[in-house]
């Protein structure tokens, strides 16, 4: 889990750096936008998508979407 979660800081840490910030706020951005489109999803097929992230809570944590999204990424090349 340690490894893992190392990862995911390298991610926000490349991140933050790009654009001038933390790695903390981008964490924080990306939860804000996953909370976004649980509560207010454009149309029922992102409704639909958001709600298919694999997550231990209510909601995927940015951690959980990120993990999720490069499967995806992945799997269709």
């Amino acid at each position: 889990y340690k490894v893992i979660k190392m990862k995911y800081q390298r991610i926000f840490q490349q991140i933050a750096r790009k654009h001038g910030t933390t790695p903390e706020a981008v964490r924080r951005e990306i939860q804000q936008a996953i909370d976004a489109a649980f509560d207010n999803p454009p149309d029922d097929l992102a409704a639909y998508r958001i709600r298919r992230i694999p997550c231990k809570g209510e909601r995927p944590t940015p951690e959980e979407a990120i993990a999720y999204l490069s499967g995806q990424v992945a799997d269709r090349k």
